[in-house]
């Protein structure tokens, strides 16, 4: 006879019984879990005031700052007190007067980069006018300090070249050999720059581009082979009538743009060479600093921010 208690397979023994609600143990750790989470969160996202300033007086003191300091407008307590710096009320003594930074080891902001470029481009200046004056060309050359550098004006006048032509004369060699010393002494690049007048030119040129550019290059050749200046460091261009000093047809319009101007190029960045104009003239300020500085480091965060375009493809 069997019994009712299950059955019996033909080598007598009896099947287990198959529990069908397993699901339901783990289902039961899943809402365990999950409330668990929301009591966390529910407990993270309301903060007592009153054990929280609890809490914070007991940092304080373990940390010897006395009580801590809440200033008014805010909602955090500590804010403007250093841990582990003791207080004088707590500890009993002297305050003892707050840490000072030295200016002079600050970095220079772009105002007094600007202040002393110009500064050494005078320096610059001073030494070629004192080699001039020794060679007896002391007047024979006008400068200038703008935002390239120092320019040293090469004004013909009958001088340096003769009208329609770009041969050096004497005394364009002299004045070429006394200031070569000094160019020499400088890292500084060096730009040749020939212009003439508005005279169309004949014979040799066929136009004023030909023969600014040819002066230019007597200067360049004079400088490199026979003074030494290295050629990786200098370069000629010509401007033809392009860029006159003085506008006009007079006879000292037309002696005063045939010329050849040497160019000591700044090596400070482009935001710092902006305000060179401006110390010169002395009309610089911290204020009218202010504006270039801006403006180089929107340039510098908007050349360091990443680009989302290819994200953006992606999207689509």
């Amino acid at each position: 006879m069997s019994s009712g208690h299950g059955r019996r397979t033909k080598g007598g023994h009896e099947e287990e019984h198959e529990n069908h609600e397993r699901w339901a143990v783990s289902y039961a750790d899943m809402m365990t879990v999950l409330c668990a989470l929301f009591i966390v969160l529910y407990a993270m996202s309301t903060v007592d005031q009153v054990k929280y300033e609890a809490l914070a007086q007991s940092l304080s003191e373990g940390f010897n700052s006395g009580k801590p300091d809440v200033l008014s407008g805010t909602d955090g307590v500590l804010e403007g007190v250093t841990a582990g710096t003791p207080n004088a009320s707590a500890v009993g003594g002297p305050a003892e007067p707050a840490s000072t930074v030295d200016p002079a080891a600050l970095p220079p902001t772009d105002l007094q980069l600007a202040q002393q470029e110009v500064a050494r481009l005078r320096e610059v200046q001073a030494q070629i006018e004192a080699n001039l004056a020794a060679a007896g060309m002391g007047h024979q050359v006008r400068y200038l300090i703008d935002e390239r550098g120092l320019v040293i004006g090469l004004v013909a006048n009958d001088v340096f070249f003769d009208s329609g032509s770009a041969a050096l004369q004497p005394a364009a060699n002299t004045v070429l050999d006394a200031a070569a010393p000094v160019l020499l002494a400088i890292p500084d690049r060096i730009s040749v720059e020939g212009h003439a007048n508005i005279i169309p030119t004949s014979g040799r040129y066929a136009t004023n581009w030909e023969l600014s550019a040819d002066r230019a290059t007597q200067v360049l050749r004079r400088l490199v082979e026979t003074d030494g200046l290295p050629g990786g460091r200098i370069s000629a261009t010509g401007y033809g009538d392009t860029q006159p000093l003085e506008p006009g047809s007079s006879p000292e319009a037309l002696a005063t743009n045939r010329r050849v101007d040497l160019v000591i190029n700044s090596s400070m960045p482009d935001h710092v060479r902006g305000l060179i104009p401006s110390v010169v003239d002395g009309t610089a300020t911290a204020a009218a600093a202010a504006p270039a500085a801006a403006e180089h480091t929107t340039e510098t965060a908007a050349a360091a921010a990443p680009t989302d375009d290819h994200d953006d493809d992606e999207g689509h």
